[in-house]
């Protein structure tokens, strides 16, 4: 079955506001066969969180449909450390819930064998101390995604790729990235929706960099995130469009031909 893999922020929603026509999109993307998963660098809620969020908003959604930048950390991990390893996790819980579940032991401070950093409100000194601190010692270094920003109603945030750049600066080290476009979200994505789809988000940079890495048709919704100047121009997209409702005729007949 193809399948149609979704961005979230600046696709289906703004902050906790859905954007018009996104739900109905879906909705036909089901109805014509084809299999919709959720795929986010955001990786500050759980699963549950996101499925919650998804179904507030119009969107029904299974956990198996929603692939996280937490999730692609974890497996990455998974791959080199024996469950029980510790791993300080500067981020929020959905970082927490994956490693948990990969079998690893979360700590807040050093020592420990790996350092994940994931977006949060709550980053501070004292947060980034703790992590550049255990990652001068030898812990693995990894990021969730290097975004620097994402959209919301009132523009962009601040994003992981902001966090991750003061522990990077503050240890001297470069991550090892997880998310969208890097090869454990590609494997991920294969793993969940096999090897025949079209992703669709706002970045060329990660949504549209992450279709060309699995050989998929690119839909390109325009957000504040798209023009903001900072998006590189390599990775071309099939589909252009303001919303996802606009570009869900060309989506569905690409993999339904």
């Amino acid at each position: 079955m193809a399948a149609v893999v979704l961005d979230l922020d600046g696709v289906l929603w703004l902050g906790d506001e859905p954007l018009p026509g996104a739900a109905d999109a879906v909705a036909r993307f089901r109805s014509a066969g084809l299999a919709v998963g959720f795929m986010t660098n955001n990786s500050s809620l759980p699963v549950g969180g996101y499925v919650d969020k998804l179904g507030r908003l119009g969107v029904p959604a299974d956990p198996s449909e929603v692939l996280t930048s937490a999730l692609a950390a974890a497996d990455l991990l998974a791959a080199d450390l024996s469950p029980g390893s510790k791993v300080l996790a500067c981020s929020g819980p959905g970082v927490v819930e994956a490693l948990e579940a990969r079998g690893f032991e979360v700590v807040d401070a050093g020592p420990a064998e790996a350092v994940v950093v994931g977006w949060h409100r709550t980053f501070d000194f004292e947060r980034l101390h703790r992590a550049s601190s255990a990652i001068r010692a030898g812990a693995r270094f990894v990021a969730t995604n290097t975004d620097a920003t994402y959209p919301a109603p009132d523009g962009l945030l601040p994003g992981n790729g902001s966090l991750v750049a003061a522990v990077a600066t503050a240890s001297g080290r470069r991550p090892e990235v997880a998310g969208k476009p890097e090869r454990p979200t590609v494997a991920l994505v294969r793993a969940r929706f096999g090897d025949r789809g079209v992703v669709a988000g706002d970045r060329p940079s990660t949504d549209g960099a992450l279709a060309a890495a699995l050989g998929w048709p690119f839909a390109l919704v325009v957000s504040s995130a798209t023009l903001s100047g900072d998006e590189p121009t390599e990775h071309a997209a099939d589909f252009v469009g303001p919303s996802l409702a606009g570009l869900a005729d060309g989506i569905i007949g690409s993999l339904t031909a």
